[in-house]
Order: structure tokens, then C-alpha cells, then sequence
């Protein structure tokens, strides 16, 4: 079963995406923020990790940082629905650029995320 990290401090995004994802057949595990989500990294393999952009505590930006250094071959999804400094157009292009595979603004549709879910893990490697 393909496991699915959601890492995203607005709980009502998180459970939409597990609904989602769930009805699909993935397995999902949730974290509120950066911190949490790379403890539960320490514990579980996951084969992809979808991230806010936009959190406190450690945002999506710097788990991505990190996820290049300790996971270097993970697969991962940015979200952004902007901020009080970043659009989500510049927050998400800054995720690509530091490492994300794909990124999706909020809000989303359900065909969205799948699309991109199916697409980053059958390609595994469009990063850039």
C-alpha cells in the first residue's frame, strides 16, 4: 500500500486531503506542522510527502530542506494558499526551485490532487 505524509498546520485541509486520498486506497498520515512531520518521518516510510508551504513552527520550505538532506529521493508535493508576505505563485515556485516535485495552490480539487499524486509517483523524478 503506497504511503502518503500530509503535512499541513490548517486541520481542515488535512482531512480533506486524507478523505481523498483514502477513498483512492492510499494510507495517510497527518502533521500539523514541519516539526511534527519529520518525527513522523523518523518512524514511518512514506512514499510521499504533501507539505503547506506555510506553517509556523517549520514551514513546508524547510522540511523540503531537510527532506534533501535525511530523504533524498522523496517524492514530494508543495501546497500554498499564499500568506501575509508570499503569493502562493512565488511561494510555491520558490518549493520547486528547492526541491518539490510538483506544487498545487489552494484551494484544490479533488482531480487536481489526485492528478498530481498519480503523476509524481509513477515519474518519481521531475524535481527542478
Amino acid at each position: 500500500m503506497t504511503k502518503i505524509l500530509v503535512i499541513d498546520d490548517d486541520g481542515a485541509i488535512r482531512q480533506l486531503l486524507k478523505l481523498i486520498l483514502e477513498n483512492e486506497g492510499f494510507q495517510v498520515f497527518e502533521a500539523e506542522d514541519g516539526v511534527e512531520g519529520l518525527r513522523v518521518l523518523e518512524n514511518e516510510v512514506v512514499d510521499l510527502v504533501i507539505t503547506d508551504v506555510l506553517m509556523p513552527e517549520k514551514d513546508g520550505l524547510a522540511v523540503i530542506k531537510e527532506l534533501q538532506k535525511t530523504h533524498p529521493t522523496m517524492r514530494v508535493i508543495a501546497l500554498s494558499g499564499g500568506g501575509m508576505t508570499l503569493s502562493a505563485e512565488t511561494s510555491l515556485f520558490v518549493a520547486r526551485r528547492m526541491g518539490a516535485f510538483e506544487s498545487l495552490a489552494k484551494p484544490f480539487t479533488k482531480d487536481e490532487v489526485l492528478h498530481l499524486v498519480n503523476k509524481v509517483l509513477a515519474n518519481g523524478s521531475s524535481a527542478g
